[in-house]
């Protein structure tokens, strides 16, 4: 099995309020195989054998579910393949090799003053977390579960829906985006609601509230230019904006009539 080694220029930052710089650090016979994550578990052995303080790096379940393993990698969220981080694998760097065997990968955080830096590489996203509580959910009182085929819904409509909740939140549609925007995020929660009934009892409020809480955390404005979309790993589709933007008009409409 191929290995290779790596010279890793990681942004290391101690607290919100320090000042970040990028260190250099060096791990060897890295095998292909190995995950990116994985990769870093190693780094950080190496570090504390040495008595330096490990890089800290969010990660929950390493199977390409929960989105935590926010890292932007040589410039791309999750790095060059459209997979989570903790997917990636070393082999992805392979055609990255300068010459001399060692191939040279930069690793920072999100960036987003919407996601403030906590330390190294963890962002804080709880962002994320309060415009779902805004908005993103359903508070009417419908009893018992109802049989799952009593609500008939249009496949094209289901359809729509099922791919907007696959959206796991993982922020790298806003790293992505020069303007930090949140809309991707936003519009797959408004949208797979919105294409469902059992979301029109709110959809005016959830809409409002939702925009509104995404303006408040500092998110920037959408300007189309598409990054957002390119590393979705979910491809979630930019028509989810669209949409969004429909039901935003309707809502503010219909607060005026």
């Amino acid at each position: 099995m191929a290995s290779r080694d790596y010279k890793l220029h990681i942004w290391r930052q101690a607290s919100p309020e320090s000042t970040g710089v990028f260190k250099s650090y060096e791990v060897q016979s890295i095998e292909d195989d190995t995950s990116f994550l994985e990769m870093l578990d190693i780094l950080n052995e190496q570090l504390e054998e040495n008595g330096e303080e490990p890089v800290t790096f969010d990660h929950d379940c390493r199977e390409g579910i929960c989105g935590a393993c926010s890292l932007v990698i040589d410039g791309v969220p999750h790095g060059p393949e459209t997979t989570t981080t903790c997917q990636l694998h070393m082999r992805s760097f392979a055609d990255a090799n300068t010459g001399n065997n060692t191939t040279d990968i930069y690793i920072e955080p999100w960036r987003a003053a919407a996601f403030p830096i906590l330390k190294d590489l963890m962002v804080d996203r709880s962002s994320f977390d309060r415009i779902i509580q805004s908005g993103g959910f359903i508070s009417v009182n419908t009893g018992s579960a109802p049989e799952a085929n009593s609500t008939p819904v249009p496949k094209d409509d289901s359809d729509t829906a099922f791919d907007a909740a696959t959206c796991i939140g993982c922020g790298a549609c806003v790293a992505a985006c020069k303007n930090a925007s949140a809309m991707l995020f936003v519009s797959a929660k408004v949208s797979h609601m919105a294409h469902l009934p059992q979301g029109d009892a709110e959809k005016r409020d959830r809409v409002l509230n939702m925009v509104n809480q995404m303006d408040n955390e500092g998110f920037g404005s959408c300007t189309n230019y598409g990054e957002c979309e390119a590393v979705c790993h979910k491809e979630i589709s930019t028509d989810h904006i669209s949409v969004l933007n429909r039901e935003f008009i309707r809502a503010k409409i219909g607060r005026t009539t």
